[in-house]
């Protein structure tokens, strides 16, 4: 959540206003995330404080906008804890700032929780089981656009930075997870729209319980598994340290039961999940080394360490069948 487009306080004003949030008080950027712009907007409405969230997409097009916008107005409508976006008096979510993309979106209460127990995994686990199943009735479609055809465009642009382990990792783990896109078990894992980027900064508590989820612009339509697996990726590992990376077995244990309180897992999803853990590790690499070695000009830009996901996939490593396996072998 870079600063990469300056937004002049009038224009943001001007929106406010006809979104019927009020007078705007403040417009203050947001640091951290790296896709697109963020501000936090408070305005004065009817004598009370309002705050509100003004995104601006960098990167995303007008035509891919509306999926994300309506998946979360679908998700809130059905009780999930999402900011919803707010509308004009025309109903239109969608808006411009600064001849770009735009949306406001309610500010969400409390606090991320970066150092979670074992209750804060659980509760994350059976909020991704309800977000799961509320989203089965979303009509709109729209694939994840950093799942593998992404990164099978992206492993040969960030190979020349990286030195030849790195570079043979990353090849051999690529061509372990287009083996394993081809298998049957795979093709059969239940699917809807997922996340596909719930970190621990994308989510709030508020005295211990998940007090809204955030950051849907990486959502499209894949497995849930692999869903699962990117949480399982940042919840439930190490940070920092000479054991970064590894999986802390106490908290993938407290997030998975209760995932499963909600939304049992089907038997291939448990044979893949080892696999579909390597694939979320791999598109974090990937996309980390994406954004270090080519980056984007921004007034306010914090770029993350794509070490800490390599150390990830390589944690990962024992827990499924060497890449050379034929797919049907790799998903017994």
């Amino acid at each position: 959540m870079a600063v990469y487009t300056e937004v002049p306080f009038a224009e943001a004003a001007a929106l406010i206003e006809r979104l019927n949030l009020g007078t705007l008080t403040e417009l203050r950027g947001i640091q951290g995330g790296i896709e697109n712009t963020n501000y936090f907007v408070t305005s004065e409405r009817d004598g009370q404080t309002v705050e509100h969230v003004l995104t601006v997409f960098e990167r995303l097009s007008a035509e891919q906008l509306p999926f994300y916008l309506h998946l979360m107005k679908h998700l809130a409508t059905h009780g999930i804890p999402v900011p919803e976006p707010a509308a004009d008096a025309q109903g239109e979510i969608l808006h411009r700032v600064q001849g770009k993309p735009a949306a406001v979106v309610d500010k969400l209460r409390g606090a991320s929780e970066l150092t979670p127990t074992a209750a804060h995994c659980a509760a994350v686990g059976a909020l991704l089981a309800r977000l799961h199943l509320v989203g089965r009735d979303f009509e709109r479609r729209q694939p994840n656009l950093r799942g593998l055809p992404w990164w099978n465009e992206t492993v040969p642009v960030v190979l020349p930075f990286i030195d030849d382990a790195q570079a043979a990792l990353l090849r051999s783990e690529l061509a372990y997870q287009n083996h394993v896109a081809q298998s049957s078990a795979y093709l059969a894992l239940p699917r809807g729209p997922i996340h596909a980027d719930l970190f621990r900064d994308n989510a709030m508590f508020e005295d211990g319980a998940v007090s809204g989820v955030f950051d849907f612009y990486f959502a499209g339509v894949d497995t849930w598994l692999f869903d699962i697996a990117v949480c399982l990726n940042d919840w439930c590992v190490r940070h920092g340290g000479d054991t970064d990376g590894q999986p802390e077995p106490a908290l993938e244990q407290a997030f998975l039961s209760a995932y499963e309180g909600v939304r049992p897992l089907t038997p291939a999803e448990r044979r893949l999940l080892p696999a579909m853990q390597r694939a979320g590790a791999l598109r974090f690499w990937l996309s980390r080394l994406w954004d270090l070695h080519l980056p984007r000009e921004a007034a306010m830009l914090q770029a993350h360490d794509p070490g800490h996901f390599q150390r990830v996939l390589r944690a990962r490593l024992p827990n499924a069948p060497a890449p050379s396996a034929a797919p049907e072998a790799m998903a017994a």
